[in-house]
């Protein structure tokens, strides 16, 4: 068995191609990842819709982690990662049809060690698991004139 370890990588993956923009979300239909499996620890993932953000939290308040690949340093690049997308589930499919693969806290080893059937893990969670916010767009900064009464 392969030992675990935490460590930092460039979120985004290349195929390769001399200036070919990274992929930072790879499909999860008709692929399987036997090999290089990581998880990405998270509270929260964010969706959009048209020109809205929204905070995505588990209803619990609990963290959890998406599912991942990762590629090794090439051609001076880092190590990176991807996170692998699934259907979105009913709560985020209102904002967008797809979302990165939510694994909750006790399914992190079957993903890693491959113990449990990928098709198993990486679909998406009931009705009414997630919380979802919008998120208030940034408000212009005021000058310092703007601020004197």
């Amino acid at each position: 068995m392969q030992e675990i370890e935490m460590i930092e990588a460039a979120w985004g993956m290349h195929l390769g191609e001399d200036g070919a923009k990274p992929f930072k979300f790879l499909r999860s239909e008709g692929k399987q990842f036997r090999t290089h499996r990581c998880l990405v620890p998270a509270s929260e993932f964010q969706v959009k819709n048209g020109d809205r953000r929204f905070r995505v939290t588990l209803e619990d308040g609990n963290f959890f982690y998406l599912a991942g690949v990762w590629q090794p340093p090439i051609d001076g690049r880092p190590t990176s990662f991807a996170v692998i997308t699934i259907e979105a589930n009913p709560d985020v499919f209102f904002y967008q049809e797809r979302q990165g693969a939510v694994l909750l806290r006790r399914q992190n080893m079957a993903w890693l060690d491959l113990s449990v059937p990928q098709d198993e893990l990486l679909v998406a969670l009931p009705p009414r698991s997630f919380a979802i916010e919008e998120i208030p767009p940034r408000q212009p900064e005021l000058r310092q004139a703007e601020l004197a009464f």
